[in-house]
């Protein structure tokens, strides 16, 4: 019997399938026939894949649409003979029909379960008649579900049907075991397979279970599960296993029978695998079982329960893998585990290893997680082996700090739920969160092993009341940063206020990277109340005492900022939040990087070091810790308020790139919508819909609202400025519910920005002006301090073409004033182009010559050639005919380069009023390759590796290698690292 999750409830046709409207939208488009589908398809997926709860909904559907459901399912304890399955499918309805066939067909359709089957073909025919009067008055939809269980003589039957049938409003769609052995299917059957949920609804299946964990616990299962319903469901209903929990399993479990009939051997060997975890080789778990005897995999092989490919063993079902850890004993686990500490080679694999046999408080093996935690540089790793590491320190300090650093690197992750486990019991642990203990000098190394770490040991009671204020500052920047990303930047900037103010104690170092994180606060936030604030604390942080050390945990979000490069960075960025006008100053007291080559894929832009003390920002082979892109986000977001696109853009990528790869969301979540900005402005737009689609599915994993609400106003601008809306804008109503944009005016602006651009782009000049007047209050004071202005431009467009150029005035005349006497050269250029709209008539030809002229510009592409497009407009009006074809000649160069649909659409209908003829299509190297092979390509470049390649498309990995490697030549490339750019510049 085949095991299915448990559903959700439906209701009807608006009910939804999480991750699976692709899925079911194909198999529609197939019941109403579309020209080019399959009368047959089979859906196959492994156990608990969802293949029920998709027949179930595709039937509702059809139903509801009028079409003839019918329905069959096997069962592993049913006879084998046709009409096990068949008298399934004889509802009232169908059985009204039966008199119209013959009476032996009707006999052989209607016998009793028991009967001689008879004549195949017969059947086969009695079949194909019913189905064919039928499907003669309405179309049908005979659906089958786990068709691996019926007998062949059925499903011949149903296949013969549908081959003898082809021109009748007939399909059949038969869900089966993805291994399943099904008799041939009709010619021109296709296969469906149902692969696992997507990382936003697996993480949303999870939370809708009754028994929804949080925090760790929750990032776990999602991990386990890889995506499988079934084992979303199980797994939720207990707590830890293989990873540090243990999980209670039903002893009736599917996996568990076949487990059970296995060799001792065999399932010894399976736990050792298990308690490995993924990624460990084969000889390595051998090793610790102590054999070289291969076939001891041979059974679980046989059974279907796991694969061995090369050197690598991996369970084929995620529950496989729990139900060989969970079902032995407890003491046997903890042999398993000693075992493969012995073997490990990896510092940290023996940590977790030896972590998983301590049953109390273990200094030395605390010591050896928190020391190892970050040599993968992955955040989740090191939050789960520090905050193992303080559950085993007996020293109650040393609790303290390693709670402290897990904490960090939990904001690092960025899930609010794990950040505020970690707070609360690092404020039990200390009594109130002023009060937390300060750590004692670190003992002696122990003698258990060579090079072994620094153990804890017991100090004097006194020295755990003393207040640490690290430790203070970590919790502070932890809990600041989370609540800030949920949408409480009030409540987040008070936190900080408080410990600034309440904490005479900390030092210059962690004074500053607090106050730092302020200033982003009050970026988001935009509230003049925050601003102002910060010029105290920046003089507050200046005025504290010089630092003799530095702990990273203690500085929160903005991590190993204690350079002198660093620091004055960290005051740059407090300044330019506080007086957005000292911008261009401030980034210019930095220093001016210079454009060097990086290595990968799109990286035009590099920093070289001013000196010893300048964060690198070049190639670097070290572990990722959580210092390096602190730096480059502090250096980007002074850059950014500068409009200092180059030095912005190459700090940003390096940066994201490095805290997606380390799981640093949390972090992350302070740099990726800056660069999407910037990407945005510049033009970039296909790599700002690769970055918005990857964040917005971690913002929704990780449920951060507010970033969810920022990433989809940003997305509604990328397909606003592409011009591939089709609708209606729509937005989440439950994220934007979540946030209150009058404390996160920067995510206000993004939307009104986002909807604004969208009535341009469909020509609804009433909208557009009514979005972006609000990006500026009654009088004319800037919404948001930074991106309200760059906006003015815009706001100039939408007042020109609604006759609003007089309220428009005197807003562009304010943003003149609050951008100071060196204004940069993107501003220069916005306010340029908003007074040729909204000025006198007769300095409007100037503005638009001021703004063209500047070579600077070129860095904006999509901003001049916004200029360009209305000052051909202009042009062509005044019978300037000539110069606005120039003009609008380079208007679509631009555009179609930057794939900037909706200025380009514009740039046609100029050019074909201004009586050009249509200019021929390019054809670019992408264009020589068929419809697939640029598919490939297109994925390829947003980075994805063959075998999600060809998971989309149901190709192979190697299939997918192969065609690669033949289109390099076509495209002048050598490998797939240079497609990124070749995509971009399409």
């Amino acid at each position: 019997m085949t095991v299915h999750p448990p559903q959700q409830p439906m209701t009807g046709h608006e009910a939804t399938v999480l991750g699976r409207d692709g899925e079911i939208e194909r198999i529609l488009r197939c019941v109403t026939r579309e020209p080019g589908t399959p009368q047959t398809l089979l859906l196959l997926g492994e156990e608990g894949i969802g293949r029920t709860t998709v027949l179930r909904h595709v039937r509702e559907r059809a139903a509801t649409d009028g079409v003839l459901v019918l329905s069959a399912q096997g069962w592993a304890e049913d006879p084998r003979h046709a009409q096990a399955c068949l008298r399934q499918l004889l509802t009232p309805t169908v059985r009204g029909e039966l008199a119209a066939l013959p009476a032996a067909q009707q006999r052989l359709l209607t016998a009793v379960p028991g009967a001689d089957d008879g004549d195949r073909s017969e059947l086969h025919t009695a079949v194909t008649a019913l189905l064919d009067r039928l499907a003669a008055v309405r179309p049908v939809l005979v659906c089958v579900d786990d068709a691996d269980l019926c007998d062949r003589a059925f499903l011949e039957a149903l296949f013969t049907a549908v081959r003898l049938l082809p021109g009748r409003a007939l399909t059949v769609l038969v869900a089966a075991h993805h291994e399943a052995d099904l008799p041939g299917p009709p010619p021109g059957s296709e296969i469906l397979r149902l692969g696992p949920l997507s990382d936003a609804p697996a993480a949303a299946f999870l939370d809708g279970q009754p028994s929804a964990p949080t925090g760790r616990h929750r990032l776990e299962i999602l991990a386990e599960a890889e995506g499988n319903p079934l084992a979303l469901v199980e797994l939720s209903r207990g707590v830890p296993g293989p990873t540090g929990v243990t999980r209670h399993l039903p002893a009736e479990h599917v996996f568990g029978v076949r487990l059970d009939a296995l060799p001792a051997r065999t399932r010894r060997a399976l736990l050792y695998a298990a308690a490995a975890g993924p990624g460990e080789t084969v000889g390595a778990v051998m090793a610790a079982l102590g054999t070289d005897d291969l076939a001891v995999w041979a059974p679980a092989e046989a059974a279907a329960l796991v694969v061995l490919v090369e050197d690598r063993l991996d369970f084929r079902h995620p529950l496989a893998r729990s139900a060989a850890y969970l079902r032995r004993p407890a003491g046997e686990r903890r042999q398993a585990h000693r075992d493969l500490a012995k073997i490990a080679v990896l510092p940290e694999a023996r940590a977790r290893h030896l972590a998983a046999t301590t049953v109390g408080p273990n200094a030395f093996v605390a010591a050896l997680l928190a020391e190892s935690a970050w040599r993968r540089g992955d955040a989740v790793s090191a939050a789960h082996a520090l905050e193992r590491a303080a559950r085993l320190s007996p020293q109650r300090s040393k609790r303290a700090r390693r709670l402290a650093e897990a904490l960090t690197a939990a904001h690092m992750v960025g899930d609010p739920g794990w950040v505020r486990e970690l707070y609360g019991r690092l404020v039990q642990e200390s009594g109130h969160p002023e009060a937390l203990p300060e750590a004692p000098p670190e003992a002696e190394p122990t003698a258990d092993t060579e090079a072994a770490p620094k153990a804890d040991t017991e100090a004097d009671p006194k020295a755990d009341r003393k207040v640490d204020p690290e430790l203070v500052c970590a919790a502070a920047g932890a809990l600041a940063s989370v609540l800030s990303q949920e949408s409480a930047q009030r409540e987040a900037f008070e936190v900080l206020a408080e410990v600034a103010e309440h904490l005479p104690a900390i030092d210059r170092t962690h004074a500053l990277a607090l106050t730092g994180l302020a200033a982003a606060i009050a970026d988001q936030s935009g509230l003049p109340e925050h601003t102002a604030a910060l010029s105290t604390l920046l003089d507050r942080a200046r005025q504290a005492h010089a630092s003799a050390r530095w702990h990273p945990a203690a500085a929160g979000p903005l991590l190993r900022l204690d350079t002198p490069h660093a620091r004055r960075a960290l005051e740059a960025l407090v300044t330019v939040v506080a007086r957005p006008e000292s911008a261009t100053g401030s980034h210019s007291g930095l220093g001016r990087p210079h454009a060097t080559p990086q290595s990968g894929p799109g990286r035009p832009y590099g920093v070289s070091p001013a000196g010893p003390d300048v964060p690198s920002v070049g190639p670097d082979s070290r572990p990722l810790g959580p210092d390096a892109p602190a730096a480059r986000t502090v250096l980007a977001t002074v850059a950014r308020h500068a409009d200092e696109a180059d030095v912005d853009l190459g700090q940003s990528r390096t940066a994201d790139d490095r805290l997606r790869a380390a799981r640093a969301f949390g972090l992350r979540g302070w740099s990726v919508l800056p660069l999407v900005d910037t990407l945005l402005a510049i033009g970039r737009f296909p790599e700002a819909e690769t970055v918005i689609q990857d964040a917005l599915t971690e913002a929704e994993v990780l449920r951060l609202p507010r970033l969810q609400a920022d990433l989809e106003a940003q997305a509604l601008t990328v397909r606003a400025l592409r011009g591939t809306l089709t609708e209606a804008p729509r937005l989440t109503p439950a994220v934007w519910r979540a946030v209150c944009l009058d404390e996160n005016r920067a995510t206000h602006a993004r939307l009104l920005r986002a909807r604004g651009l969208a009535a341009l782009s469909q020509g609804d000049g009433e909208g557009a002006w009514r979005h972006l007047r609000e990006l500026f209050t009654a009088d004319g004071a800037p919404l948001h301090p930074h991106l309200s202005a760059r906006s003015i431009a815009e706001l100039a467009v939408a007042a020109q073409r609604t006759g609003r150029s007089a309220e428009a005035l005197p807003i562009l005349e304010r943003v003149r004033a609050e951008q100071g006497d060196r204004p940069s050269t993107r501003m220069t250029l916005l306010m340029h182009h908003a007074a040729a709209m909204v000025g006198p008539d007769g300095e409007a030809e100037e503005h638009f010559q001021l703004a063209l002229v500047n070579h600077g510009a070129g860095r904006w592409p999509w901003e001049r050639g916004h200029v360009r497009l209305d000052y051909a407009i202009r042009l062509r009006r005044r019978r300037r005919t000539l110069e606005a074809r120039r003009q609008l000649t380079t208007v679509l160069e631009t555009a179609e380069r930057l794939g900037a649909g909706a200025l380009a659409t514009a740039a046609r209908i100029e050019l074909r009023a201004s009586g050009a003829a249509p200019a021929p299509k390019s054809v670019g190297p992408l264009d020589e390759l068929t419809a697939q092979q640029r598919q490939i390509v297109q994925f390829a470049a947003s980075g994805l590796s063959n075998r999600e390649i060809g998971e989309r498309l149901f190709l192979s990995p190697r299939t997918v290698g192969s065609h690669l490697y033949n289109v390099y030549p076509k495209l002048g490339v050598s490998s797939r690292h240079q497609l990124r750019d070749l995509v971009q510049d399409r």
